[in-house]
């Protein structure tokens, strides 16, 4: 018997959706109930009269598991627009993250140090430990908090992903 793995692509997808309750809970009920692994969601209020809302939802699957999510996600009742950014073409990712170290001697300033390379602020110090904010591409926090970990690494807090296409058009 021969078991065929695909290969799963990263997706980014902007769902515009009527901001009404119950509609985070309809569309990771969608998910769930498929199966499908949410990897990072952020919502948020995008008009003046609070009637809209635009979801970021990263999510990993073979092309044809992604093109059934936005299918999927479209068929729902308060959804406006789905759009993949990353099929779209060009676009811009960011997350914000808050990352807790301790440390004391030679291993604070180090991380001082490993924070100024990445451009981390720091948003709260003690005399043995600090919280460093970093915004920027998911890879860039995740190599910052691959660095902390042997640096004191306490505790870490994201955001998620938020994307938006290049270019003076709007999706």
């Amino acid at each position: 018997m021969k078991i065929h793995t695909e290969a799963t692509e990263r997706h980014v997808l902007a769902v515009t959706v009527d901001n009404e309750s119950g509609i985070l809970a309809k569309i990771a009920g969608l998910f769930t109930a498929r199966g499908y692994n949410i990897d990072s969601l952020t919502v948020a209020d995008i008009t003046e009269n609070h009637a809209v809302s635009r979801i970021t939802i990263v999510t990993n699957g073979p092309p044809q598991v992604i093109d059934q999510i936005e299918a999927q996600l479209e068929r729902l009742v308060p959804v406006h627009k789905v759009v993949d950014l990353t099929q779209a073409g060009p676009h811009v990712e960011r997350e914000l993250a808050l990352i807790k170290v301790a440390g004391k001697g030679d291993m604070r300033v180090e991380a001082l140090r490993i924070a100024e390379v990445f451009r981390a602020s720091v948003v709260d110090t003690t005399t043995e430990s600090f919280v460093f904010e970093l915004t920027g591409a998911p890879d860039k926090i995740d190599s910052f908090i691959a660095l902390m970990r042997g640096l004191g690494l306490v505790e870490v807090g994201r955001s998620g992903v938020v994307g938006m296409m290049r270019g003076a058009e709007g999706v």
